[in-house]
């Protein structure tokens, strides 16, 4: 009889779920919540702050300069009004001193990790909002949780949350090299131009980084796209949907400063 019942309440818990689909932010099927959002990517977090060989953390207090340029780009976009989560994540921002990897990353409630490598590759202040924008909208569309609920299933969630501290473990390691869907990368392109539509910024920024990996043509492609699918109409549809928007999308962002950027990393 037990059995019987907890196989009704997981199907119960999926109709509750599965109802949650549409385009409200962070709608899908989702087994956790945002408090548990902000829990995970607290632990993780932890996890990839205690492992400098693998995530060497760029220095605050001797790299002042550069984090206050970085961080003013970021309030910029999370003060847009158009970040659903804004109150309700860490939205913290860490550099990796890296410069052989070019990528960025941002874990569940808002801890944003962005490599010295890719901030030398990118030319414009404009580009690299665009892709801060880009996993700003991962963790603020909770795609990582989305995504996990649907790699791991309901029974193993629901175990994880009820405390199985194995089971969660295994989520949390699972966060850190996580690979999202076309989907959720088609989603989060839309949105860093929806978050940029309200700043000073080109809301179509993050098309100018997929340019840019395009004009340069052969060799191994970036780290950024092992992780982030790059359909061949990316750039097409970003700026399709800036042109929806009528928003901004000429760079007149301040290059001093972002070159200013560079040359402290």
């Amino acid at each position: 009889m037990n059995k019987h019942i907890l196989i009704f309440g997981l199907f119960i818990l999926a109709l509750m779920f599965s109802g949650c689909k549409g385009s409200k932010p962070g709608g899908g099927f989702n087994l956790f919540t945002t408090q548990q959002d902000a829990e995970l990517g607290l632990q993780v977090k932890n996890e990839i702050e205690s492992n400098p060989s693998q995530f060497p953390i760029l220095s605050e207090s001797k790299n002042k300069e550069a984090y206050n340029i970085i961080r003013a780009m970021t309030n910029e976009i999370l003060n847009s009004g158009n970040i659903h989560h804004r109150k309700d994540f860490a939205w913290e921002v860490k550099i990796i001193d890296d410069d052989k990897t070019l990528n960025a990353f941002c874990t569940p409630g808002g801890y944003i990790y962005v490599y010295t490598g890719l901030i030398k590759y990118l030319d414009k202040e404009d580009q690299l909002a665009g892709v801060m924008g880009h996993e700003i909208a991962h963790a603020d569309q909770r795609h990582s949780t989305r995504q996990m609920t649907k790699m791991y299933g309901i029974s193993v969630l629901l175990s994880a949350l009820a405390g199985n501290q194995e089971q969660l473990a295994t989520i949390t390691a699972g966060l850190i090299n996580l690979k999202f869907s076309r989907g959720h990368e088609t989603e989060a392109d839309n949105y860093s131009v929806h978050y940029l539509s309200r700043t000073r910024f080109n809301c179509a920024g993050a098309a100018g980084f997929f340019e840019k990996i395009q004009s340069q043509g052969g060799g191994s492609p970036p780290q950024f796209l092992s992780t982030h699918p790059n359909p061949a109409n990316r750039v097409e549809n970003i700026r399709a949907k800036a042109a929806e928007k009528g928003c901004r999308m000429n760079d007149i962002s301040n290059q001093s400063r972002y070159q200013k950027l560079k040359n402290l990393l």
